[in-house]
């Protein structure tokens, strides 16, 4: 029976019925991230959502991708409000959703005309090109856009792991989406009624259907048959994770202490007798009270540097420039010179500064928590460590969110890492508690690295910290809110990996293919119907012919 002449009950209970599935697969995506780390059931996630939206119209696909969407980044974001209250992590999460729910609508827009073809193969091929334009939407806007959850991200334990070396976080995202969408086929195969009269699909399909899933294929295959790899020379680093008084907004309440915990843990990792590091990292915040303005936090790290005798690179607040503050990364080293400084680029939207704040201001007064706002860099960071008797190399800072921006991590490692270079993410997770935040931005780290062939030095406040190795393996993890510190011997290394010099093609090829699949389908859908309107004219009488060519 036609949908159009099914009854209303019966429209109603499979609508009713997708929306469930569509919440469901949102859940069981979420489940794939940490701190559940299910990494296969993102791709089971995605193929529940193909089936629950394939063949629907636009309005209800928008509803679908919103129900996905509420499933998905309610648990997955649900530590943006631990401190702040519901309304932030709500706002959030919905404001998330919404992107999803347009990528469905536009998805089924796409496809609709597709499956009524012999084409139907390329209506399957829209999800994983859609799910990597929506991750780019969300990642750009607004106000720069929240990279954070996307499908890539789940995925560092994976056997897909690798494939970010060749085709970074998009090309990840739409391998696991792709593969989505062969479950959603093999499992409409495998539910099919027993019974029920199988129509054989077209032979014409039947060429395009099997080149589509060998596509979808082999970027299993290429992560399968790669192992990154992880040769350089080894240089001896300690990362310090302080700890603070206490997690919450306010755990910079006591500044002088975090700064002189991050002193004291340095100053008892080297009492312990082990040989010097060639450099010492310190996380975001390790210093809020700028050492550049105050004699007694710059006497504090002289006296750590002193008595390591190696380069320091630490997380500090600076007063300026004036009207604003500055997330900077200062790099000392041995001698008395003035610190090398790199600025955040990219400071966080409602945490980091307040855009509109007398509008937002109507929403919550949480937003007069950030009393002043930061600052954005304009250049990426690296500084040049100098080793005794050996070249030197550089490090490549990172401040705390940025790691989820693709933009950022690349330029800074083609413009810093042609020489022996290593990665690090300076990040302070305090503000978040015992939530799934700290995990979910080390897995992100532990993508970077094998995207571009990089050891990173993952060091928090209060955890998770770790040496993450080129291929995305760790030592040396922490836990969460306890004093730390580790001695690792990261490889530097000097390639640039295919995916640095493919740089943001991989989303330009999708967009250019979705657009094409928008193109098809729009000449399909007129093209059907001028058919439908000829076959109309051949079938009515003379007289009403004669009124149309008329009208």
């Amino acid at each position: 029976m036609p949908p159009s002449t099914q009854p209303p009950s019966t429209l109603a209970l499979r609508a009713g019925t997708r929306l469930v599935v569509a919440t469901a697969s949102g859940f069981l995506t979420a489940q794939a991230f940490p701190e559940h780390d299910v990494w296969w059931l993102a791709p089971v996630g995605v193929g529940l959502l193909s089936a629950a939206v394939l063949g629907t119209r636009w309005r209800l696909a928008l509803l679908l991708g919103l129900a996905h969407g509420l499933g998905f980044f309610l648990p997955t974001l649900s530590w943006s409000g631990v401190y702040v209250g519901n309304l932030p992590w709500i706002a959030l999460s919905t404001l998330e959703a919404l992107y999803l729910a347009v990528m469905c609508a536009v998805t089924a827009a796409v496809q609709r005309p597709l499956l009524a073809t012999r084409l139907r193969p390329l209506a399957h091929a829209a999800v994983p090109l859609a799910w990597v334009l929506q991750e780019w939407a969300r990642s750009t806007t607004p106000f720069g856009g929240f990279p954070w959850a996307r499908l890539a991200f789940s995925q560092a334990d994976s056997p897909l792991a690798p494939l970010a070396r060749f085709a970074g976080a998009p090309g990840l995202t739409f391998a696991v989406a792709a593969l989505g969408v062969l479950l959603h086929l093999a499992g409409r195969e495998l539910t099919h009624r027993v019974g029920r009269p199988r129509r054989a699909d077209p032979a014409a399909y039947r060429p395009l259907g099997a080149a589509l899933v060998v596509l979808a294929l082999a970027p299993l295959g290429l992560a399968v048959a790669t192992t990154p790899p992880t040769d350089g020379r080894a240089v001896s680093v300690l990362f310090v994770q302080g700890n603070v008084p206490k997690p919450g907004l306010d755990f910079n309440a006591e500044r002088r202490k975090v700064l002189d915990n991050h002193v004291q843990g340095t100053l008892g990792a080297v009492s312990t007798g082990h040989p010097a590091p060639t450099l010492v990292v310190w996380p975001e915040n390790s210093s809020d009270i700028d050492p550049l303005l105050n004699a007694d936090a710059a006497a504090d790290i002289q006296l750590a540097l002193e008595t390591v005798k190696a380069p320091i690179l630490l997380g500090a607040v600076l007063n300026g420039p004036a009207p604003y503050i500055s997330n900077a990364s200062l790099f000392y080293v041995p001698g008395g010179a003035e610190p090398q400084r790199y600025v955040k680029q990219h400071p966080v939207p409602f945490a980091e500064y307040i855009p509109y704040r007398s509008f937002f201001r109507n929403f919550s007064d949480k937003v007069d928590l950030v009393t002043r706002d930061f600052t954005h860099g304009d250049q990426p960071g690296g500084f040049e460590v100098p080793v005794a008797g050996e070249r030197p190399y550089w490090i490549i800072p990172t401040i705390c969110f940025e790691v989820a921006y693709d933009g950022l991590m690349r330029d800074s490692t083609l413009q810093h890492g042609r020489g022996d270079s290593i990665l690090a993410v300076q990040t302070n997770n305090a503000t978040f508690g015992y939530t799934a935040e700290s995990e979910q931005q080390f897995a992100i780290s532990r993508l970077r690295a094998i995207e571009h062939g990089r050891s990173v030095v993952h060091v928090s406040t209060v955890g998770v910290s770790g040496f993450i190795n080129p291929d995305g393996t760790y030592v040396a993890k922490t836990s969460l809110f306890t004093p730390a510190a580790r001695y690792g011997s990261p490889v530097v290394r000097t390639e640039v990996t295919p995916s640095d010099r493919l740089g943001p093609l991989p989303e330009y090829a999708a967009g250019v293919a979705f657009v094409g699949l928008l193109a098809l389908g729009l000449w399909l859908r007129r093209r059907t119907a001028r058919v439908e309107r000829a076959a109309d004219g051949r079938t009515a009488p003379a007289h009403e012919r004669r009124d149309r060519v008329v009208v």
